[in-house]
């Protein structure tokens, strides 16, 4: 049984790493494709995604100065917890932190995974990849809670309506009329949608930044989709959109990619790159929103949260199922 979150002696934050040059490319991509059979033309599709916005991601950048804020903040509210940061495909690995971790003597954490809509993917993966990286470190005995879902945390939503504003502040009223919001979070395999509310906590987030602002006119759009082409997938896709935008008169949109914590290279790239180039394809002025990365309202509501937790215990048990999932697993050989 997992003990109460009242004796947790340090945070891990939990993300998904990205290359830091060129060099990496090819090492980061086959760490993110162990396993999975992905044809090599789609690998080389990817790495050119990432060459074509200078051969790196400023993920890790992001998330160690969100680290370091949220640091900053803890420390200002009185709350001295250690902060570690692990990455699921590159450095500073998740499983070589753990070990850290387990050498410091620390055994309760409160752990926040860096994404803002839970699927399979992007939450369930990452707990086991938790479990699986205390076998690595033999730490059987290091037991975390997890962040309640935030998706709709009143923090999270201000945070990305102020990234919306700076963009919208000087329209008219007869510009804003003709302006669309596009939300956009990564597509998923319909079949994963089904088990988990994903599309449910990406349509409430979208609604509530747009009553945030006040803003009737507004869309959702799936980005980002990888693949067999016959395997359905979360739609309509941001191409799609702007089609169909286009077609019905619209002149003007501004895209929000609500579902991602940073600016990386799936906003990189296919937004400011493909998506893009269509909107200018179609005769539609484009512009793009930054992401929450590591905005004030972000970091106080991330805080908050942890400070709600270290006084109330249990508020969310890691879900025993996925636990069951990685028991028994060998040792992982260190890449």
């Amino acid at each position: 049984m997992i003990s109460s979150v009242r004796s947790a002696d340090h945070i891990l934050l939990i993300g998904f790493g990205g290359p830091e040059g060129p060099e990496d490319l090819d090492s980061f991509l086959a760490e993110v494709t162990r396993g999975m059979a992905i044809p090599p033309a789609r690998i080389a599709e990817v790495k050119h995604h990432y060459e074509a916005v200078g051969g790196r991601s400023p993920y890790n950048e992001y998330m160690f100065r969100l680290a370091d804020r949220l640091i900053a903040r803890l420390r200002s509210h009185g709350v001295w917890l250690p902060v570690f940061l692990g990455m699921r495909n590159w450095h500073p690995y998740l499983r070589h932190v753990t070990e850290e971790i387990k050498r410091e003597g620390f055994n309760q954490g409160i752990g926040l995974i860096l994404a803002p809509h839970r699927s399979d993917s992007s939450f369930d993966k990452y707990i086991r990849n938790v479990e699986e990286a205390k076998v690595f470190a033999n730490a059987a005995g290091l037991t975390y809670e997890y962040l309640p879902a935030w998706f709709n945390h009143p923090g999270f939503v201000a945070a990305q309506a102020a990234q919306i504003q700076p963009l919208v502040a000087d329209l008219t009223a007869a510009e804003r009329e003709s302006t669309v919001l596009v939300f956009c979070a990564h597509s998923i395999p319909a079949s994963m949608a089904q088990r988990c509310q994903y599309a449910e906590e990406f349509e409430c987030t979208s609604r509530l930044v747009a009553q945030e602002l006040c803003w009737e006119n507004w869309q959702m759009a799936y980005q980002s989709r990888s693949g067999r082409p016959s395997d359905p997938w979360l739609e309509p896709s941001v191409e799609r959109v702007l089609e169909e935008l286009a077609q019905s008169g619209t002149k003007n949109v501004i895209l929000v990619p609500v579902g991602f914590l940073c600016d990386n290279v799936e906003v990189l790239f296919d937004l400011d790159v493909e998506a893009k180039a269509a909107a200018d394809k179609l005769g539609i002025a484009f512009a793009r929103a930054s992401t929450v990365m590591d905005h004030p309202l972000f970091v106080d509501m991330l805080a908050e949260e942890i400070e709600g937790m270290i006084q109330l215990p249990r508020r969310l048990p890691l879900t025993q199922a996925i636990v069951e999932q990685t028991r028994g697993l060998a040792p992982i050989t260190a890449v």
